[in-house]
């Protein structure tokens, strides 16, 4: 990689991975709280919805920890059946009641064991990969999960590129000082994470010849996160902030 990319990319990084990047952006949801578990449930929520414009994942995000009475721990370990008809109507984009009710269900029985969804993680953590197929069948293992709602999960073992899942792994697991990612989780490395491949992140890298591929899928995931980590070896994915906010912003 020439140094002009380089130093384009460290500019970047420094410019938008600033706390005036959380308003405007999904991991504004996490944000909202200071407990672990709320943190967990609503990152991996907004996450899991943050598909199509950053303004409706937010208020739709708002509109579900609304639905949880702005303590989402709380609600899946002790909500009623009269509390699960408030989410019957719940819908974004074809994520719609039935898939929200099973992640309830999922996040129940998971906390009543676990004190934090990092151990969701460490299934098979031999690899990046093997973590998160672990991860998607661990998270449908229970007896009733509906069919439907796996493809909301990403696996590697589909060939996704993961990005929405990828995208709360660096919430969780980046380290830093600047106040947007969370580092909350411990057994899980920077190093290890896999760059959040969404549409303005691939246009910018494809210009950048950070990527080959024409269309996104866990190679193009591996390939581009292996060419930032000879930018930085122990934090790769601290690049996103650079072309994600390059995409954003149209400067490409």
């Amino acid at each position: 990689m020439n140094n002009a990319i380089a130093d384009l990319l460290e500019r970047k990084y420094e410019q938008f991975n600033q706390p005036n990047f959380i308003e405007n952006d999904p991991i504004s949801i996490p944000h909202r709280f200071s407990k672990k578990q709320d943190i967990e449930i609503s990152g991996f929520v907004a996450a899991i919805l943050a598909w199509g414009q950053r303004k409706t994942i937010i208020n739709k995000s708002i509109e579900l920890m609304n639905l949880m009475d702005n303590s989402p721990h709380d609600f899946v370990l002790n909500h009623q059946d009269s509390d699960l008809k408030k989410m019957l109507n719940f819908k974004h984009r074809t994520f719609n009641a039935t898939d929200i009710l099973y992640f309830i269900e999922f996040f129940k029985s998971y906390y009543l064991q676990h004190q934090s969804l990092e151990n969701a993680f460490l299934q098979d953590n031999t690899t990046t990969k093997s973590s998160l197929i672990a991860f998607h069948n661990f998270f449908f293992s229970l007896d009733d999960a509906p069919n439907r709602t796996k493809k909301h999960v990403a696996t590697p073992l589909r060939g996704s590129s993961c990005k929405r899942i990828n995208m709360f792994l660096r919430w969780m697991i980046r380290k830093d000082n600047k106040g947007v990612d969370f580092g909350i989780w411990q057994n899980l490395q920077p190093a290890h994470l896999i760059c959040p491949c969404d549409v303005h992140v691939e246009r910018v890298a494809c210009k950048l010849n950070l990527i080959s591929r024409p269309k996104p899928d866990w190679t193009m995931a591996e390939e581009l996160t292996a060419n930032l980590r000879q930018l930085d070896p122990t934090d790769p994915v601290k690049y996103d902030f650079a072309l994600f906010g390059m995409g954003v912003e149209g400067e490409m």
